[in-house]
């Protein structure tokens, strides 16, 4: 680990895709214009750099980061053969950021832990997280059905879902169509995220607004890429 820090670069992180971190939760801050604003809090723990794609010997551009460092009695040999390089057994959660070129990752080498310093006050970002799981749920919950009567002899069929389709002609159910089932738990992205303010030295993000997934979920924040559309 120690290895691994003596090759931090914080300039690295200009030209990448984006970093990760953990959604710690909500709070509000105020405004210079004296605004209550909600934010939510990502604490960025180091993005250890574990192997650098390139179009010539991978077929595309990338760079893989390792995130949250795993214990070597938690690590099997296969993880730990991958990952050596970059000073630590294993990771948790790893995921790549691609690239159109080799030139934005020709600088990068395992072991380099980047920095969120390419993220400013102000700026716009998109943000990516898992939601929260609700497990199986009818369609009142998850489409915002209005439900069937309540009244005129109507029986343990309040929430029913109904029907579901004609009788003969077409005689099927189309694709598609809202039922129940499981809710959430699926990656969402949100973009055009303001940043309301970057503590580099605490590794902390504060976010305008909410952000998806529930507390100590991973957070991906990228620049956006529709800013000022």
């Amino acid at each position: 680990m120690e290895e691994a820090q003596k090759n931090t670069n914080p300039t690295l992180s200009a030209g990448l895709g984006g970093i990760i971190g953990i959604k710690a939760g909500m709070t509000q801050v105020y405004a210079e214009d004296g605004r209550s604003l909600a934010v939510t809090v990502v604490e960025v723990k180091p993005n250890y750099v574990t192997q650098v794609k390139t179009s010539e010997k991978h077929g595309y551009s990338a760079v893989q980061i390792g995130f949250l460092p795993k214990k070597e009695s938690r690590v099997n040999k296969a993880e730990n053969g991958h990952f050596k390089k970059s000073g630590q057994p294993g990771y948790y959660h790893s995921q790549e950021f691609r690239f159109d070129n080799d030139k934005a990752v020709e600088s990068l080498a395992e072991g380099n832990i980047l920095s969120p310093d390419f993220i400013k006050n102000g700026d716009l970002v998109d943000v990516s997280a898992v939601s929260k799981g609700k497990g199986f749920q009818g369609t009142m919950k998850k489409y915002n059905y209005s439900g069937s009567f309540k009244t005129h002899g109507a029986s343990v069929n309040h929430r029913s879902i109904g029907s579901i389709g004609m009788r003969a002609d077409p005689g099927k159910v189309f694709k598609g169509k809202p039922m129940p089932g499981h809710m959430g738990h699926v990656k969402v992205s949100i973009q055009n995220v303001k940043v309301v303010k970057v503590d580099s030295d605490s590794g902390i993000i504060l976010l305008h607004g909410s952000v998806p997934g529930p507390k100590s979920g991973i957070v991906t924040i990228r620049k956006a890429v529709k800013a000022g559309v």
